[in-house]
């Protein structure tokens, strides 16, 4: 971890109230005047998981707290939960991105809102294929890109899974985040077919047919920004905090899973994009920017667990919000432009 990292420790953790006596963690956030809004995942006894809220005073000070959750699994699809919310701005609307699941399978999904108060659901924007149909057609991509696209989802039918549930097992994509901002006329958004990163790019959600994401997946090479590239992130890697933009690029924190003999340690990590083709990457930090070395990151319901998911810029002060050991939220802050210099330094 880099020195210029200051830990402001846990400010939010589970209550008795029934949708979150279990934990809370991976928050969105999202900067209004001098508040910061969070929206996080709730978890209850069983694993079962809802979107909770609270507001902040300046970045670190709780100053009002839901008592029920903002948005609660609705269909079947959702049984499990809604999972790892982010927040984005985009012109006047609000895009609430987060990860369904139903205790089995995983989607990325959509909430728009004008007020952070009421949220219209827009539904799943992420391919669905079986584990058949991805694989055929990632294999004609095969070459180009890591065999772990394959190896997650082969270890799932190898035990035939599907045959044991029951029920259909789909691909996972998790990890949804959007641009604040279209780019070359295009809606954007970051997302995570394991293991790697990649970018959709689109104009209205009806575009992102079943066709849209055969092409996608059989020419996957194309769409990926980040690969697994250095020990800390040797398992796998994930969007985490929506894209900052910056004169330099857009400054991009993500999560990076590292395999070690007491299993995987989440970092949170950094990147910079290029402005207008955010496919190209300019720098990429070699170690990572925060990784578990407290107690309440090491110690939870998953131990060795940093994940980014939300930030907030207070003049030059970058402040990342992030679930520790999937049980509390803890805050991370680091001057923005030492992080640039710092970033550009590494180059690639």
């Amino acid at each position: 971890m880099y020195d210029f990292v200051k830990k402001h420790g846990v400010i939010l953790e589970k209550t008795d109230n029934s949708f979150e006596n279990e934990g809370v963690f991976n928050p969105a956030a999202i900067r209004e005047g001098n508040n910061v809004h969070l929206f996080y995942r709730a978890v209850r006894t069983g694993n079962f998981s809802t979107i909770g809220y609270c507001k902040l005073d300046g970045p670190l000070k709780v100053v009002e707290r839901s008592d029920i959750p903002i948005l609660s699994p609705e269909n079947s699809q959702e049984f499990q939960g809604l999972e790892d919310p982010r927040i984005t701005k985009i012109d006047d609307t609000y895009y609430l991105t987060y990860a369904i699941y139903d205790g089995i399978n995983v989607f990325g999904a959509y909430a728009i809102s004008k007020d952070l108060i009421t949220f219209e659901r827009k539904g799943i924007i992420t391919p669905k294929f079986n584990f058949d149909e991805y694989a055929k057609l990632i294999r004609q991509n095969i070459n180009k890109i890591s065999d772990k696209h394959l190896l997650f989802y082969e270890l799932f039918e190898s035990h035939h899974l599907s045959n044991v549930m029951k029920a259909d097992v789909f691909v996972w994509d998790k990890n949804i985040v959007f641009f604040p901002r279209k780019i070359n006329g295009k809606y954007a958004f970051l997302h995570r077919l394991f293991p790697t990163i990649q970018i959709v790019f689109f104009k209205k959600q009806q575009d992102l047919n079943r066709d849209f994401w055969i092409d996608y997946i059989t020419h996957l090479s194309d769409h990926i920004v980040l690969r697994a590239s250095y020990q800390h992130e040797r398992s796998h890697i994930g969007a985490g905090c929506p894209p900052i933009e910056t004169k330099d690029g857009w400054l991009l924190i993500y999560h990076a899973a590292e395999i070690t003999a007491n299993g995987r340690i989440y970092n949170a990590a950094a990147a910079l994009l290029d402005l207008e083709d955010p496919r190209k990457v300019i720098a990429q930090l070699k170690k990572p920017l925060i990784c578990p070395t407290e107690e309440w990151e090491k110690k939870g319901v998953v131990n060795n667990v940093v994940f980014p998911t939300g930030s907030a810029l207070f003049d030059d002060e970058l402040y990342i919000y992030y679930g520790a050991a999937d049980s509390r939220i803890a805050v991370a802050s680091m001057n923005i432009n030492t992080l640039l210099t710092e970033l550009k330094l590494s180059g690639l």
